[in-house]
């Protein structure tokens, strides 16, 4: 079959399947998978989720202005996300898959053809297939773009033979050890074609956890993936559609998908603006600890099943208000990665159940006499609504009273609160520092935040004295 270009006048003669063609299964896509209609909705697999088997690498490379996500299966077969900026032609996902060992991509998925998704598809496609193990497929939305750049990405589909697929809603992407949902975009196209808003989405399960890749999606195609799939769009991590625009990940998107964190990828000195203010007050609002490339590099999120564990090249804030108080760290930069949180699926993590993430004992207060005795960062219901169900108790461990009028508390994200002066703590005794507003008593403190401060999937206590030294460090 041939795939015209569109506006270029050459055809491609490359094996293109339809999606939705009377079941067709070939070289790992299903598009039997049935569509929705007025009268029915196809959502995904909402039954008991299948026991994972080994870990999936989900890698969220540092590209600048731009995306690339590298997908590592259990079976460790690979699939790459997009490709970065056409100004850097491969360069920064070809060095970083290249210190992955990677010598192979078994699936190529075209999120939409602009010239900042697929900037790197020519040198990928060209380097796989002449100095690797080649490139398996890829999935394309069918949607044409009249730059050099999609030029370029069709003459070497075409020149290296590669196996390419329109992929729709509805279609299964067989990845080996994952389920991977189609979810995107729908027949007929949604807004006359526009490419972002009939971006392919992706939602991919291993156990009970999930991951939703959103593209460039806007506020059309949100709307009718909230429409057609509702709830059962949830997803433990989040990749944040048009690279944090205001015009994506929208209220109703989160509200839907409940993300335990969500990944931002743009540049730090965006000429856009990304990540908008918007979309920050709408993850703020919903507590939802947030990374940006921009400031945390390279994040790496690895799913063992029942939890998510995230690793960055950089400690940065991860509170979505103060995401912008991060350094800057360059796309390219060849640090390693250090595990940072870990997210559990499905709920949010509960403080006073501390989450392991390195395999032995949980984090331990590194202070004296002051200790953390119980964390409830998770209050009942809606955390907005209910602050004073926040709280963090403080105990003097020691055996002589102990004087902490002065000294003060902060988050991972710089937010403080100083003791009254003259609080003082008898041996054994505590004192509970609610979020909310109240009336201080000898054994209850009051924040007196607006808002929710201790992040549910992760975060560190940290106390100093008047003199600025740090007495306390609990992370959970």
């Amino acid at each position: 079959m041939v795939w015209s270009r569109g506006v270029a006048s050459i055809a491609v003669a490359v094996l293109l399947v339809l999606a939705g063609c009377g079941g067709f299964v070939a070289n790992g896509i299903d598009s039997g998978a049935t569509q929705p209609t007025a009268t029915e909705t196809a959502t995904p697999d909402s039954s008991s989720p299948v026991a994972a088997n080994g870990t999936l690498e989900v890698h969220f490379i540092n590209v600048g202005q731009s995306v690339a996500t590298l997908l590592v299966s259990p079976d460790n077969e690979t699939m790459l996300i997009d490709s970065g900026d056409f100004t850097d032609d491969g360069e920064y996902v070809l060095q970083y898959l290249d210190r992955q060992d990677i010598d192979r991509v078994d699936h190529f998925v075209v999120s939409h053809n602009d010239a900042d998704h697929i900037g790197g598809n020519a040198a990928v496609i060209r380097h796989y297939e002449t100095e690797e193990n080649g490139v398996g497929a890829v999935y394309d939305p069918g949607i044409a773009a009249s730059t050099q750049t999609y030029e370029r990405y069709l003459d070497a589909v075409d020149a290296h033979n590669v196996t390419l697929y329109e992929t729709r809603e509805g279609d299964r992407i067989r990845f080996a050890g994952v389920e991977t949902t189609v979810l995107g975009p729908p027949e007929p196209y949604l807004e006359n074609g526009d490419r972002n808003e009939n971006s392919i989405v992706l939602r991919v399960e291993h156990g009970e956890t999930s991951f939703l890749f959103t593209g460039d999606a806007e506020d059309k195609q949100e709307a009718y993936l909230v429409d057609a799939y509702g709830a059962t769009l949830r997803a433990t991590v989040l990749k944040a559609g048009h690279h944090g625009s205001a015009s994506s990940t929208s209220g109703a998107l989160l509200d839907a998908a409940d993300p335990r964190t969500v990944i931002v990828s743009s540049a730090y000195d965006s000429q856009y603006g990304h990540p908008s203010n918007e979309t920050l007050a709408r993850l703020a609002a919903r507590s939802v600890p947030t990374y940006w490339t921009a400031t945390h590099g390279d994040t790496v999120v690895t799913s063992g099943g029942t939890a998510v564990t995230v690793s960055t090249q950089r400690a940065a804030p991860t509170d979505p208000l103060s995401l912008r108080a991060g350094d800057p760290i360059a796309p390219g930069a060849t640090d390693p990665v250090s595990e940072r949180a870990t997210y559990r699926a499905g709920v949010s993590v509960r403080a006073d159940t501390p989450v392991v993430t390195d395999g032995g004992t949980p984090a331990e207060n590194t202070s004296g006499d002051l200790v953390v005795d119980r964390i409830r960062a998770d209050a009942a219901g809606d955390d907005r609504d209910n602050l004073n169900d926040e709280y963090v108790v403080f105990r003097n461990a020691g055996a002589a009273p102990l004087s902490i009028g002065g000294w003060t508390v902060a988050d991972e994200s710089g937010r403080t609160y100083a003791f009254p002066e003259g609080v003082t703590l008898g041996p054994d005794e505590t004192v509970t520092l609610h979020t909310g507003s109240g009336t201080d008593t000898a054994t209850d403190l009051y924040w007196g935040s607006e808002r929710p401060i201790w992040n549910n999937g992760g975060d560190t206590v940290t106390v100093t004295d008047v003199d600025n030294e740090t007495v306390l460090e609990r992370s959970y």
